[in-house]
This record gives structure tokens, sequence and C-alpha cells, in this order.
């Protein structure tokens, strides 16, 4: 009984105190943007080369195969042109294998960090509600 007499009492209590005014909070926010600055470098590195003569047996072979077709009323001479050209072209080859040095102009960027005004917020109590809006200065 006494338990329900204080709750009752606590409840009329506090429903008929006066609203306490508020005054409106404004808080300012601030956000942080990067600035990225282009710039070019030149980076260099050594690479591996496979020393493929492939190209140059393939190249024989065409102008072989050109010679070979313009030579004379030889039976199959393009496809005989082709095959020497080819060979000639494997052998007398200067491909080797190893590691080169190759450079490439790369862009980079600077980056310059800085703080600058977002937004604001003002909370404010109406009728016993806080409410929040956004706006900007």
């Amino acid at each position: 009984m006494i338990k329900n007499t204080l709750i009752g009492l606590g409840l009329f209590v506090s429903a008929c105190s006066p609203a306490v005014a508020q005054e409106p909070i404004i808080q300012d926010h601030y956000k942080t943007i990067i600035d990225q600055k282009p710039y070019h470098v030149e980076v260099c590195k050594d690479v591996s080369v496979s020393g493929d003569k492939s190209g140059d047996m393939l190249k024989g072979a065409i102008i072989g195969g050109i010679i070979g077709n313009n030579v004379g009323n030889i039976e199959n001479g393009g496809t005989l042109g082709a095959v020497l050209g080819g060979m000639l072209g494997h052998n007398n080859s200067n491909a080797t294998g190893g590691t080169k040095r190759v450079c490439s102009t790369e862009i980079r960027y600077n980056e310059e960090s800085r703080t600058v005004y977002s937004h604001s917020t003002i909370k404010f109590v109406s009728q016993g509600k806080w409410y929040t809006l956004n706006f900007k200065r």
C-alpha cells in the first residue's frame, strides 16, 4: 500500500512540475579532406627476357617463302624457301636470354590533409521532446 502511494505521489509531482526551459545547443561539425597532387617519376627495373628466337625464325620463313615462290619453276619452291629461310633466321638470330633494364614513367601523388567545416546541428526541446536539425552557416 505504501509502495503504491509513493509511486502515485511521484507521478503526481512529476506531472505538476513546471516545464524547465532548455537553451538550444548548437554544435559545429568538421571533416577531414585529402588533396592529392600528381607528379611524374621515372621508375627503372631489371626484367627477365627469354631470348626467344622464334621471331627471327618467322621473319626468315616469310622472306624465304617469298623468294622461293619467285625463283624459277621449282615445284613447291615457296615451301622449300620458307623452311630454309626459317632455319637460317633461327641460326643467325642474336637473341639471348638474361635481364634487361626497362624504364617507365609513373604518376604518383602527394597527399595533404586538411580540416574543413561540414555542417552544424541545433538541438532543442519543444513540448518535452528533443529535436535535432542540421544546417549550414
